[in-house]
């Protein structure tokens, strides 16, 4: 069973991601030779799913990545272990965004939390009590006077 994220649990459920090309297919869908793609693969930069038997089993997303593969070596010049940096830091960056909008939602939560915990303080104060009013002791005049006859 493959391991990488995404991936369907059904095995009749058609996505992205689901293995269903085999290399001719998959060659002729990305306009490449198979031999490139078996260089691709080796390389580590489209590593597709394999059947019991080994053989490669690309799905649509492993060809959108050959295509791009391509387009970086031809159009742009870019070297295959330069394209393999590419790759790894686009996986990098999306799971660091990923990561991001866990731990944005965690703030939320724990905001949303805070909010309802100091709701239910301020629900619990006193009714009698008047808060205390500081008086500055330059403004204030006290006259003493005593009683007489004491």
């Amino acid at each position: 069973m493959d391991s990488r994220p995404g991936r369907s649990r059904n095995p009749y459920e058609l996505t992205d991601e689901s293995p269903v090309y085999v290399i001719s297919v998959a060659a002729q869908l990305s306009g490449l030779h198979p031999q490139t793609l078996r260089q691709y693969d080796r390389l580590g930069l489209v590593s597709p799913d394999r059947t019991a038997g080994r053989g490669r089993r690309y799905s649509a997303r492993d060809i959108e990545l050959l295509r791009t593969v391509q387009a970086l070596s031809q159009d742009e010049g870019i070297n295959l272990a330069g394209i393999k940096r590419i790759i790894e830091l686009e996986h990098q960056v999306a799971a660091l965004q990923q990561r991001v909008a866990e731990l944005s939602a965690a703030v939320d939560g724990a905001a949303m939390a805070m909010q309802q915990r100091e709701a239910q303080v301020h629900a619990s104060y006193r009714r009698d009590l008047v808060p205390y009013q500081d008086v500055q002791q330059a403004s204030a005049l006290v006259v003493w006077r005593p009683k007489r006859g004491e």
